[in-house]
């Protein structure tokens, strides 16, 4: 898919973020626009960003952990736009606390986004893609769902979840050669505000995060959209984005479960 234009892309999580950054890339590529979050200040700030392209943008309110309404909302941009040929599954949250002090309801809340949001959105508009005959589903992992970090054993637990899942429908779909393709995404640290929206255990520093994660969040959402659609349109199976996401796909093929030698030292030094 190298030429975007006139095709419909249903983006979640697009009231900030990379979310809102794809939805305003996409636009200039001549995509026609569905755009969902919960956010919806933020979510019509895009709408209005995008629509400067001249294309066609709907906005909805989605939760994406609500499987009903995910289902529901499939039908709904097909009925609004005739079509649906991408899915960028992007809607997330974060969670820091170490696994003995989880609060349950916390872990749950997390999976039920990152998750099975994904899972909820890629199965909705999966027929639709195929009937589309020219279908792209694009999930968002992390480079977390690469390698695993003390106090972030949730976001690890979604996000390697994310991975197995999209490499697994990506096999199966080239398998029987259904018009579909699929690619992972794993983002490094992103300028977001993903870390300060961010829950936290008990006993985490919320301003020691908000901190670590400024000094580690050096690519901006407008790059990592560049990135991903760059990704899409060569239909990359697996696309890293940042400079840090390099490194550290690099250092875990290097290291295999070594890495955890080097992970273990950076969070004793407080690092993250």
């Amino acid at each position: 898919m190298n030429n975007l234009k006139g095709k419909v892309a249903v983006v979640t999580g697009a009231g900030s973020g990379i979310g809102r950054a794809l939805a305003i890339k996409l636009s200039k590529e001549g995509c026609n626009l569905a755009i969902s979050d919960l956010n919806m200040s933020g979510l019509e700030k895009t709408r209005a960003l995008a629509e400067s392209s001249n294309i066609q943008v709907k906005s909805y309110s989605l939760d994406v952990s609500d499987k009903e309404a995910v289902y529901a909302h499939a039908d709904e941009v097909e009925r609004d736009f005739g079509e649906v040929n991408l899915i960028f599954n992007n809607a997330g949250v974060a969670l820091s606390s170490k696994l003995i002090d989880i609060d349950m309801k916390d872990f749950e809340w997390l999976m039920n986004i990152d998750f099975w949001g994904v899972v909820y959105g890629t199965q909705a508009f999966l027929p639709k893609l195929i009937a589309s005959g020219d279908g792209h589903i694009i999930n968002i992992s992390s480079v977390f769902g690469m390698i695993s970090v003390p106090k972030q054993g949730t976001y690890n637990a979604a996000k390697f979840a994310v991975r197995g899942y999209t490499e697994a429908l990506r096999q199966e779909l080239l398998i029987d050669d259904l018009p579909v393709q699929v690619s992972c995404v794993h983002p490094g640290g992103i300028k977001t505000e993903i870390a300060r929206n961010a829950r936290v255990g008990a006993g985490e520093n919320r301003e020691r995060i908000d901190t670590g994660f400024d000094k580690v969040a050096k690519t901006t959402p407008s790059k990592a959209a560049d990135i991903i659609i760059k990704g899409v349109k060569v239909n990359k199976s697996r696309i890293m984005v940042g400079a840090d996401a390099h490194v550290i796909h690099f250092m875990y093929r290097l290291l295999g479960s070594k890495y955890q030698t080097v992970t273990q030292f950076l969070a004793k030094k407080a690092l993250f």
